[in-house]
């Protein structure tokens, strides 16, 4: 009997026995579905974290207050010495730096007239727009001389204005921040969320104007900030200014010992978002892959019951001449027919599960055609392997027996 001929007869088979066959695949579509999405889920991600860090702007090194390793190691007492003037310093004596911007940020009511919204208020300087890549919508930005006179200005996010001013232009409006009136002088192009901090729905004013009159000073070394970002000359400059901006802070600070600050760059942002998301994708694939083991169990219970079933089927074949390599080959015909099939319409389903998972979350919908492969092989793989052992206990059965058997 050839190939053909056992391909027929298996398929005739598994269409006898269609609620039988479906029930078999559902291991197998379960597992590749699973699969198919974790990976999907996985990859959706990892783009949308380094989307994120993208975002952040180019050739961006934060400075960011504290030892790293005491950081690391969950201390949240974090000094208060990286100040505005650090910024300024970097700014004007380091010469592989473009842009330099300092933050703080707070939390706070924000009222226009009868309306009122709960939320954040960011203190920075003029370079802010530079160094994180931000548009001004409408107006201008704070400037250096807001800064230096404690001016009672504001720039808002394109979503805070339009819960405060409807369709009104908020341009010339005053708002109140914690009872303190500022006048708006700026709008920022939508850019959406940042690492948890949307300046969308945000107020920003100047450092110093935030530190004066709103949180009031903390730091003995002057006006404290959350964190200094540096946008370098260009990307074979970023160890350079690192360099600088280390050996300059340093000298500010009167550091001999461990520093109070430490630099993280963009691009290690990345590889470390990379790492880990990577990691969970392969533990998610990896868990989802015990469906695909347990589906070929099944395959394996349900030939081995179909082996029982056709003993007079199997003993009759024999009789008529039937070899044990065409009995074989017809029992893994069927098992591989069933993975195969369960295979395709698990990834059907696990390609449609990540698009619609794509449409409710800010994931991105990304399908990648080496995990389909790969899980569809699987998936086939699964069935010749756990099709082997009943295959060839059909094979070795006695026509005599099995017709008595029968």
């Amino acid at each position: 009997m050839n190939f053909t001929e056992s391909l027929k007869m298996a398929t005739k088979t598994l269409s006898a026995n269609k609620l039988r066959s479906s029930l078999t695949m559902l291991g197998i579509i379960i597992g590749n579905a699973s699969v198919i999405a974790m990976i999907g889920i996985g990859e959706g991600a990892q783009k949308y974290v380094n989307g994120q860090l993208q975002s952040l702007g180019p050739n961006v090194l934060f400075i960011v207050p504290g030892n790293r390793e005491a950081r690391q190691l969950g201390d949240l007492e974090v000094p208060r010495t990286l100040v505005v003037a650090d910024a300024n310093a970097i700014a004007t004596q380091v010469p592989s730096v473009a842009a330099v911007a300092a933050e703080k940020t707070t939390q706070g009511i924000v009222t226009y007239r009868s309306r009122n919204s709960n939320t954040t208020i960011v203190g920075t300087t003029a370079g802010f727009l530079t160094v994180r890549s931000f548009e001004v919508a409408q107006g201008r930005f704070l400037t250096d001389l807001d800064q230096r006179s404690n001016s009672l200005v504001a720039v808002i996010g394109s979503t805070l204005a339009e819960r405060l001013f409807d369709t009104e232009s908020p341009l010339g409006q005053q708002i109140r921040i914690k009872g303190i009136t500022f006048q708006i002088v700026g709008l920022l192009e939508k850019k959406g969320s940042n690492l948890g901090l949307d300046y969308d729905d945000a107020v920003m004013v100047p450092i110093t104007t935030l530190a004066s009159r709103i949180v009031g000073r903390t730091s003995p070394y002057g006006v404290d900030v959350g964190f200094i970002s540096v946008s370098a000359n260009s990307q074979a400059a970023m160890e350079t200014a690192e360099f600088q901006i280390t050996n300059l802070l340093r000298l500010r600070h009167r550091i001999t010992d461990s520093d109070d600050f430490y630099i993280q760059s963009q691009d290690a942002l990345l590889d470390i978002a990379n790492t880990v998301t990577s990691a969970l994708t392969l533990m998610l694939a990896a868990i989802a892959s015990i469906s695909l083991f347990v589906g070929g169990i099944g395959i394996m219970n349900i030939m081995l019951v179909s082996v029982r079933e056709r003993t007079q089927e199997i003993g009759l074949r024999k009789a008529i001449g039937a070899t044990q390599r065409d009995i074989l080959s017809q029992f893994l015909i069927e098992a591989v027919i069933l993975s195969a099939i369960g295979g395709l319409v698990g990834t059907a389903i696990g390609v449609s599960g990540i698009f619609l998972i794509a449409a409710v979350s800010p994931f991105e919908g990304g399908v990648s055609m080496i995990a389909i492969f790969t899980a569809v092989g699987v998936s086939g793989s699964i069935g010749l392997f756990f099709g082997v052992v009943p295959a060839r206990q059909a094979a070795k059965l006695d026509p005599i027996v099995a017709l008595r058997s029968a």
